[in-house]
């Protein structure tokens, strides 16, 4: 399972209540979690602008953006264009990385994501 940089802020943000339920179902999931290079990016953009403790975000498995992932997101983000519903190419990239490792991403982001199920996307739970 790939987790979404949304919750990853909130799981890191330990007075969130939608954190720790996120979390409990993770752990119930019983699945590997990793997030993508790119999640990484932006978790680490956000805790450095606000100085925040980046140590924790830093442990979990990171899974690169590949030769492979790139022919896939521009692939989907020209395939979302021509059926009019435009991705931000971040998200293609996530969903790409997503799609060739068999991973569910885990997301609260559903209006970007949702679209992308049309491409085989999965999305946790």
């Amino acid at each position: 399972m790939l987790l979404d940089t949304d919750v990853l802020i909130e799981v890191f943000d330990r007075g969130s209540v939608r954190g720790d339920e996120a979390l409990g179902r993770i752990l119930e999931s019983d699945e590997d979690i990793a997030t993508t290079s790119i999640n990484l990016h932006e978790i680490l953009y956000g805790l450095r602008k606000y100085a925040k403790p980046v140590k924790e975000v830093l442990l979990l498995p990171v899974l690169g953006y590949t030769a492979r992932d790139a022919r896939l997101s521009a692939e989907i983000e020209v395939e979302a264009e021509r059926g009019g519903t435009p991705t931000r190419r971040t998200d293609a990239m996530i969903a790409a990385i997503a799609l060739n490792r068999g991973a569910a991403l885990y997301t609260f982001d559903l209006r970007h994501f949702q679209p992308l199920k049309a491409f085989g996307l999965e999305l946790f739970p």
